[in-house]
Order: C-alpha cells, then sequence, then structure tokens
C-alpha cells in the first residue's frame, strides 16, 4: 500500500459532493464531521475505493494560513492511515465518497489529529460494512 494521496482520490466533482451532502450519513467525531456514502460502482473511479474532500470552516479559521495547515495536517493523517480502511473497502469491493470536516475551534497538535483519524476509520469501516449488509438484503 503507497502513503499517497493521488488526484484520484480527491473528491472534485460538483455533482458527487452535492449528492455526498444531500444523500450521505454524517456523525462527529471531536474534532472532525464525516459525511459519507456509497457511491455507485459504475461511477466511481474503479482504481481508488474512496475519493474524499477536507474541508476547515472560514467561520473558525479567518485566516486562510490557519485553514491551509489545518488541512495539510488532515491530509497527512488520512495519507498515514488510509491502508486501514481500504483493505476492508478492496476485500468487498466497496466504493465511498467521504467529506472530512475540521469542526475543532482550535489548532490541535499534529498527534492527537492522528490518533482521531484512526478512530474516524475504524468508525467508517463500522459504517460501511452496515450500509454493505443492508444493501444485500
Amino acid at each position: 500500500m503507497s502513503y499517497t494521496f493521488k488526484k484520484e482520490e480527491r473528491l472534485c466533482s460538483k455533482r458527487r459532493i452535492d449528492g455526498l451532502f444531500h444523500n450521505g450519513s454524517s456523525f462527529v467525531l471531536y474534532p472532525y464531521r464525516i459525511v459519507f456514502t456509497l457511491a455507485e460502482p459504475a461511477e466511481s473511479t474503479a482504481s481508488v475505493p474512496v475519493q474524499c474532500i477536507l474541508s476547515v470552516s472560514k467561520r473558525r479559521f479567518k485566516r486562510a494560513v490557519d485553514r491551509n495547515f489545518i488541512k495539510r495536517r488532515m491530509r497527512e493523517a488520512y495519507r498515514l492511515q488510509k491502508s486501514f480502511l481500504y483493505d476492508f473497502l478492496h476485500e468487498h469491493s466497496l466504493h465511498l465518497l467521504v467529506a472530512f470536516q475540521y469542526v475543532g475551534k482550535e489548532k490541535l497538535p499534529s498527534a492527537q489529529l492522528h490518533q482521531r483519524m484512526l478512530q474516524v476509520l475504524g468508525k467508517l469501516k463500522d459504517e460501511s460494512s452496515k450500509l454493505y449488509l443492508e444493501m444485500d438484503h
């Protein structure tokens, strides 16, 4: 598993982003709010099981420097730990669309963001397996 975050893994399509926020399920695991949905296999990029978008609120962090700093840290945490989720999704040939939103009020240490991201990916795995089971029945 390579620890990269390529263009194909980023969610860029306006139509798919709108679909994610209108039809997706969500949960909060401080400092993240996660919105996710199963993507149709036909419309998803076959090579990557997850397409995601990262965002930080402009209302909470006025300066772009701060928003970019937090996004960089979130990307790093996701990039290093995504294999945990990817293995499960490859196994069941599932495709997810995910939005990671930072809802914290202050910048948290990198170690804490990494630890929370691991918990988030674990919960995403559980939730997507529930969706998978519902889909089968």
